[in-house]
């Protein structure tokens, strides 16, 4: 691999959270978003309700801020915004390396150290960037929620969800598994898959989502025919009651997981999820 390649691999996989001493907006360049992402941590505390054994984030760090000050949070997305209209966030952590096609602010998401939707001030926090975008003259840009969809049917939830709606919103639901047994060893949760499943449901009803899928080897093996066969029959029950899936983004580990026995798929793994998934299910899915 050339020196550049390298340069270029470093900027897909590592996504520093604490930029320039933000409390809470940090800026990745996402293989998935295909540009910027400009992240929005809303639990700094690093406290989840799900406890992934592939998660990245490292708990043993001392936590510095524990809840959200939204004028805090709008001020660095108001810089952050600035930064990339005019290009200098570009000349910041090494992503002068970035390819000129990429180089464009993709969306906001709230995905950061926990559970987005479990903050208090979630709805704060999308108004926040709704009024960012509107001042920084950036219609095209997405609102993007990244989430384990355990808390989609709170009113202070739904009604962030309606207001993501009104401006380019898109909702990515963690959905790793398709059996109960294979959800609990991966995602460690703190509620039944099938209640995961009725949250995505309820969303899916109002507007398109996306389905985000890790899938790795455990003590080096990857999930089975068995278990990928239950994931589809998830998929297809959500689409069969009228949740509508604009997407099933399939991929694996990049970056050093929780847990050690955690590794990647290979490609012919990944591509074996992707084709079967296409094959049993009929909808739009994407490897990455």
């Amino acid at each position: 691999m050339s020196d550049q390649a390298k340069k270029q691999l470093d900027v897909f996989t590592h996504h520093p959270r604490d930029w320039r001493n933000n409390a809470y907006v940090y800026p990745v360049i996402s293989r998935r978003s295909r540009g910027l992402s400009i992240g929005v941590n809303l639990n700094p505390d690093r406290a989840c309700n799900f406890d992934c054994i592939y998660c990245q984030v490292d708990r043993t760090l001392p936590v510095t801020v524990r809840d959200v000050n939204i004028e805090r949070l709008q001020s660095e997305l108001d810089q952050m915004l600035q930064m990339a209209n005019d290009g200098s966030i570009f000349d910041h952590l090494g992503f002068g390396s970035v390819p000129d096609e990429l180089r464009r602010v993709n969306d906001v998401a709230f995905s950061g150290d926990g559970e987005p939707t479990t903050c208090p001030e979630f709805e704060l926090a999308v108004e926040a960037v709704v009024n960012g975008l509107r001042k920084s003259n950036l219609p095209n840009v997405k609102i993007v929620l990244i989430t384990d969809a355990c808390y989609l049917t709170r009113d202070g939830v739904r009604r962030g969800l309606a207001l993501m709606d009104s401006w380019n919103g898109e909702i990515w639901a963690k959905l790793d598994a398709g059996s109960e047994d294979y959800y609990k060893l991966i995602n460690r949760p703190n509620h039944s898959l099938d209640h995961v499943i009725e949250n995505i449901i309820d969303a899916a009803r109002v507007r398109p989502i996306c389905i985000q899928s890790l899938f790795m080897r455990v003590d080096g093996v990857g999930p089975d025919a068995a278990e990928i066969d239950a994931f589809c029959g998830r998929l297809n029950h959500i689409a069969n009651v009228g949740g509508k899936v604009k997407e099933v983004q399939v991929y694996t580990v990049s970056r050093d997981p929780a847990e050690k026995n955690v590794t990647a798929l290979a490609d012919d793994e990944k591509s074996w999820i992707v084709e079967t998934t296409k094959s049993k299910t009929g909808l739009n899915v994407v490897g990455y």
